[in-house]
């Protein structure tokens, strides 16, 4: 069973022209907005570009958990946490330097996250864990929203769990997560999770993250 259950809503399937307030809507059930990062060189796809991102996260009504999906990364991540992320993700496929990006980000004050992409073998990255605030094991390809979730990550996610151990590291999950598919990345050990087209495709998205969250808690105490 998970002591705190964190749902963090991705921008990703929101109305872009209209961030700010789409922001609102979730900004008091929320527990921090995930902010996808994506470069079209690492995942085949565009978001933000720094300026965007960092406006968005200068006006951001929530805490930010910066997902980012961009090759050269390593540099790219302190700057991230210097604009006051809350926390940070890096790609072990993009970094060069793990440990020594992992110590940049929480030099700059923000918490230090690993991201596992599907075909990526968690525990080659064992050796880093105790520089790590939350692993986020992506349960889709990264790219796009509203991907269909992946039950065969929970494998890992289970392996992840274990190697955290007793540690107070968060394990996210991301991708295709929703009011059908959470219970499964509960039971592997996640809590923390990333609500993307189930959350903004609702008519009332603040709502939706609550009806997730009291649906996550009632099954982790069953």
């Amino acid at each position: 069973m998970v002591s705190e259950i964190r749902i963090t809503p991705s921008i990703l399937n929101a109305d872009f022209s209209q961030l700010n307030s789409e922001i609102l809507k979730i900004s008091e059930v929320a527990d921090l907005l995930h902010l996808d990062v994506m470069d079209n060189v690492f995942v085949p796809n565009f978001t933000f570009d720094f300026q965007a991102a960092s406006e968005i996260i200068a006006q951001s009504a929530l805490p930010v958990d910066a997902h980012l999906m961009v090759a050269n990364v390593d540099q790219i991540a302190i700057d991230y946490a210097n604009l006051g992320c809350a926390s940070v993700t890096v790609h072990a496929e993009a970094t060069k330097n793990i440990k020594q990006t992992l110590r940049g980000i929480r030099s700059a004050g923000s918490r230090a996250s690993l991201g596992i992409k599907p075909g990526t073998d968690i525990d080659l990255y064992e050796e880093f864990v105790d520089e790590i605030d939350m692993f986020l094991i992506m349960t889709v390809e990264p790219g796009f929203g509203g991907q269909k979730f992946m039950q065969d990550m929970m494998t890992k996610v289970r392996r992840t769990r274990e190697i955290i151990g007793d540690r107070p590291i968060w394990l996210q999950v991301d991708g295709g997560i929703s009011m059908s598919t959470i219970e499964y990345a509960l039971d592997a050990g996640a809590d923390t999770f990333v609500v993307g087209s189930a959350v903004f495709n609702d008519p009332d998205p603040a709502a939706m993250v609550e009806k997730i969250r009291k649906h996550a808690h009632d099954h982790s105490h069953k």
